[in-house]
């Protein structure tokens, strides 16, 4: 087995390694997420917290690690009898593979043996494994909705709950739960974020030496991991003695009205929603208490509390980044510093000067806007106004975009057998029950229904005398269930100077970022394309980060020709290259365009056989139309009808849209 790298060498990385250690002293501090590019030793850091936890003591034979000093009265392998000793071990760090079952998670009930014997044979899953130690998610932000709401009510309420068909089972689950993710490859929903006790972004250092320190450390520890560790033993030690020392202290620390009411009025001050900041912060601030050797809670600790616990709260629609405005809480902290009385004077002087969180002549006050007469950083061209870009060749400035608005519902026609989501229908493993089939391995879902009426004919050549059913592996029948898949939506949108001259860019962004926020809601992986001029790019490829197709679609130039068959080729190209790495994944192709075709030879013909492409590999279309006027050419709507698809213009797009009503009745109808 590999000598775990030690987690007093881990250069840098201050925040990180202060939230780990936090939960490490008061686990019921709820979590850390550690958001951050890859390569920045995040779970480097998480797998050598393992050897700094205190050994626990487990009751011998128990497969749920009870302590033997006040094991679980609900164990499955109990009861057992309190006070006994125990068996020493290391605390564990249990790692939850991405692509984990739900079974392999929460434990799985024998269905086959409670039917026919009436006795509960449980198998434990890694919540299990992880009582009394570390769960550690790599990429959490990729792991399935409905496995991240079972992870964190388990790591809420301490305990995980197994039922199947009316056979229940609960055991105790307290753990420290990390989770890691890269925000390139797509965000966690804001209430799950909000789940989280503390967040912490890290980023690889900037600094030459740092960065050789690193390498140096790296190096030296790969030439010979047992010697590394060694050398840092008595740091790891000495640190391992801090954090029981830290959890003995805990119970002391005095959370006084003062810091209580600090922690109330930073998270009201920052609108945060709920109660889950002000009980984390509290808990936070104690752990700091205690992790500094005292048994008062400070100022001090409320700040770095906030800093650890609201960041990732602020985050209010998924193009929010997470932050938090350090001069803001300074000044909250202040306001409400000493006796608490929040309309106290921070300058009672009232010069102005040296007073307040801005430092000298400051005074906590935001600086005037200088206007276009400033330094030229604020003149910039009212919304909707393109202004030359520098270089001329036709380009025009990028615009930013309309308010987003709800969207109707865009789906793939059929029933997919992709990712868990919410757009297209799917065969899945949650959804309402559908029919019965034989089980292809594990029995997951069971139709209870089907099985016993499997069963029933074979009891009197079975020998049945009692009143129990006897039941057998052939006769159980796993439920079919149908629910909804995520797919890929891929935006082809025309940036061409036909779509920025009737200055509607402005609305067409607003038209794409309002699916880009339905496209989060609902799942999705986001790709897009843009053409214009004589190519087309690939501006995004197919990620689940919509906050970055955002960030593209916001710099989108516009001006030119327009390349429709380019733009319908590149998109054909991305589609071809996703299914080879995803083929379970259906796609739904959105063009935003108002269906003009003028760059390169033959334009509109090239259009029409590229569009008849998708038609032919049955490829889910949608095009928005973005045509107005009132002389319309209805080249949109031809341009659907060959990509085999349907168009909408953008007032049908919305949710809300009467024209989109009327026109959803007449399909109806037709």
């Amino acid at each position: 087995m590999t000598t775990p790298f030690p987690f007093t060498a881990v250069v840098g990385q201050d925040d990180l390694r202060l939230a780990l250690l936090l939960n490490a002293v008061s686990p019921s501090v709820g979590g850390v997420l550690v958001r951050g590019e890859k390569g920045t030793a995040k779970s480097t850091a998480v797998r050598a917290l393992t050897s700094l936890l205190p050994e626990v003591a487990v009751v011998p034979g128990c497969r749920f690690s009870c302590d033997p000093l006040s094991p679980d009265p609900g164990c499955p392998d109990g009861p057992h009898e309190g006070g006994g000793g125990g068996a020493p071990r290391p605390a564990r760090m249990v790692e939850l593979p991405v692509g984990a079952s739900e079974d392999r998670l929460v434990g799985a009930l024998d269905i086959e043996r409670a039917l026919a014997e009436g006795v509960k044979a449980f198998e434990p899953g890694l919540l299990a494994a992880a009582h009394r130690g570390i769960l550690y998610v790599d990429e959490v932000n990729l792991l399935h909705d409905h496995l991240v709401d079972l992870l964190l009510d388990a790591a809420a309420m301490g305990a995980s709950y197994v039922e199947r068909e009316g056979v229940s089972v609960r055991h105790a689950a307290r753990f420290l739960l990390v989770g890691t993710m890269n925000p390139e490859e797509g965000e966690l929903r804001p209430q799950l974020l909000d789940r989280f006790g503390l967040t912490v972004e890290v980023s690889a250092s900037r600094e030459p030496d740092e960065r050789v320190e690193v390498v140096r450390r790296r190096l030296a520890y790969d030439d010979d991991p047992a010697a590394f560790a060694a050398r840092w033993a008595d740091e790891e030690a000495a640190v391992r003695q801090r954090i029981v020392a830290a959890r003995e202290l805990l119970p002391s620390v005095r959370l006084g009205d003062g810091a209580l009411r600090q922690i109330a009025a930073t998270c009201a001050a920052f609108e945060v929603d709920g109660m889950r900041a002000d009980i984390v912060m509290a808990r936070t601030a104690t752990a700091l208490a205690a992790w500094a050797g005292r048994t008062d809670v400070l100022a001090e600790d409320v700040r770095q509390a906030a800093l650890l616990a609201l960041p990732h709260r602020r985050r209010r629609n998924p193009f929010d980044a997470p932050g938090l405005d350090e001069d803001k809480l300074d000044q909250t902290l202040e306001e409400f510093s000493g006796d608490g009385d929040p309309d106290s004077d921070p300058d009672p002087d009232g010069d102005g000067d040296g007073g307040g969180p801005g430092g000298p002549g400051g005074g906590g006050q935001p600086e005037p806007d200088e206007g276009p007469a400033g330094d030229g950083a604020g003149a910039r061209p009212e919304e909707g106004e393109r202004a030359p870009a520098p270089g001329g060749g036709g380009e025009q400035s990028p615009v930013r975009a309309a308010e987003p608005f709800r969207t109707k519902v865009l789906s793939v026609p059929g029933i997919g057998e992709g990712a868990a989501g919410r757009r297209s229908r799917a065969r899945t493993e949650h959804g309402r029950t559908t029919g019965a089939h034989r089980p292809r391995g594990a029995l997951t879902k069971l139709h209870l229904a089907a099985t016993v009426q499997a069963a029933a004919p074979h009891q009197r050549a079975r020998g049945r005398s009692g009143r129990g059913l006897v039941v057998r592996r052939d006769d159980l029948r796993q439920a079919a269930r149908e629910g909804r898949e995520g797919n890929l939506v891929l935006f082809v949108v025309d940036a061409s100077g036909s779509m920025a001259a009737r200055q509607r860019m402005s609305a067409v962004k607003g038209a794409v970022l309002s699916l880009l926020l339905d496209a989060y809601q609902r799942r999705d992986k986001v790709g897009l394309v843009t053409f214009r001029g004589s190519a087309a790019d690939v501006a995004l490829p197919p990620t689940s980060s919509v906050d970055a197709a955002a960030a593209r679609l916001e710099s989108l130039p516009t001006g030119g020709r327009t390349p429709l068959a380019a733009g319908l080729l590149k998109a054909h190209d991305v589609l071809r290259v996703e299914r080879l790495r995803d083929p379970a994944r259906r796609a739904l192709v959105v063009v935003v365009t108002d269906g003009r075709a003028t760059g390169g030879p033959e334009p509109v013909a090239l259009a029409s056989r590229a569009a008849r492409l998708f038609a032919a590999e049955g490829v889910a279309s949608v095009v928005v139309d973005c045509e107005s006027g009132p002389v319309r050419l209805g080249l949109a709507g031809r341009l659907a009808g060959e990509l085999g698809g349907t168009a909408v213009t953008l007032d049908e797009l919305r949710a809300d849209s009467i024209a989109g009503l009327v026109k959803d009745v007449q399909r109806r109808a037709a």
